[in-house]
């Protein structure tokens, strides 16, 4: 197996396919083999770059799994490479388990709102506003955490994103 004098890497063929450099086709005994890393014969500037993978980064998945809630953490659950990592899988999972309970508690807040005299009903009312508030509040520190690439685990949703991821 033939080694690029440029870049180091295995060469199959006449060109290099990381750095595009024509290799003889008659390896020498010094071409057989790549120099060791820590020889005088490599540099650090010499040494093969590993390309980056192709996408979006963890912290950037991490913060979109929480945009769209149930959708962008569905969606995250199911796109092939970040499916397997499970810091993203804990945020797509934590994602889903906190917008279906803000479903379930916006759903509740209006059956017990609408059961409710009007002067009551008028309180209930300024109480979901703030509990709203609270909710935009949390969803975006959830956001920005992970984009900053911190693990923020809700209390009982965490546990069970944790399980899950």
């Amino acid at each position: 197996m033939a080694f690029c004098p440029n870049c180091g890497s295995a060469v199959e063929g006449r060109f290099c396919a990381k750095c595009g450099t024509a290799v003889s086709g008659d390896p020498g005994p010094a071409a057989a083999t790549p120099p060791p890393a820590g020889s005088a014969f490599s540099s650090p500037a010499a040494a093969p770059q590993v390309a980056p993978a192709a996408g979006l980064s963890e912290n950037v998945v991490s913060a979109l799994c929480y945009l769209l809630g149930l959708i962008t953490g569905i969606l995250f659950l199911v796109i092939a490479p970040y499916n397997t990592n499970r810091n993203i899988r804990f945020h797509a999972f934590q994602s889903i388990f906190l917008h279906v309970a803000w479903i379930v508690l916006i759903i509740v807040e209006g059956i017990v709102a609408s059961a409710l005299p009007f002067g009551i009903h008028f309180l209930a009312s300024l109480l979901y506003l703030f509990v709203a508030l609270g909710g935009l509040a949390l969803w975006l520190y959830l956001m920005f955490s992970a984009y900053q690439g911190r693990r923020v685990k809700l209390p009982v949703i965490g546990d069970l994103a944790e399980k899950q991821a």
